[in-house]
């Protein structure tokens, strides 16, 4: 398995794969102007010819907040999410980011499991926040560095 920046070819596979796990996710144009722009990052996972996951995320100083991230169905729990945070984790620090933060809904377990295992702490909640069911947001964070006392 390779994980890379994605190339603008990419982004349709992204694009698809987007739309069939978070149907209010980012279209195709949305994820065309993320890749265009200094802070924002597309990694893309690959074996052979098979797409096999993304993450994307944007950097706005030392603080970086992870969008999505989604794994094909037939290619999960071989490691591919573990993969694209860690490439994810090398591009923040890279970066200079302090922070790394994101929101999950309550009731996704294996993602709230991966984030854990790979750093994440629970920071707070957010109410009510999804839709379709309504749902709370867990917020999780990945601290690179901690800010001096």
């Amino acid at each position: 398995m390779i994980v890379r920046k994605a190339a603008l070819s990419d982004i349709p596979a992204v694009a698809a794969l987007e739309r069939a796990e978070f149907p209010d996710g980012a279209d195709e144009g949305m994820l065309t102007r993320l890749w265009e722009t200094d802070g924002g990052v597309i990694l893309a996972a690959g074996e052979r010819d098979a797409f096999l996951g993304y993450v994307w995320a944007r950097f706005v100083l030392d603080e970086g907040e992870i969008g999505n991230i989604a794994v094909a169905p037939e290619q999960r729990r071989r490691g591919v999410g573990a993969a694209l945070l860690g490439a994810l984790f090398a591009e923040s620090e890279r970066r200079g980011a302090a922070v790394l933060r994101l929101e999950v809904r309550g009731s996704n377990l294996a993602a709230r499991r991966l984030y854990e295992k790979n750093g994440f702490e629970t920071v707070g909640k957010r109410k009510n926040y999804y839709e379709k069911p309504t749902e709370d947001a867990i917020l999780m964070s990945k601290f690179f560095q901690k800010e001096a006392e």
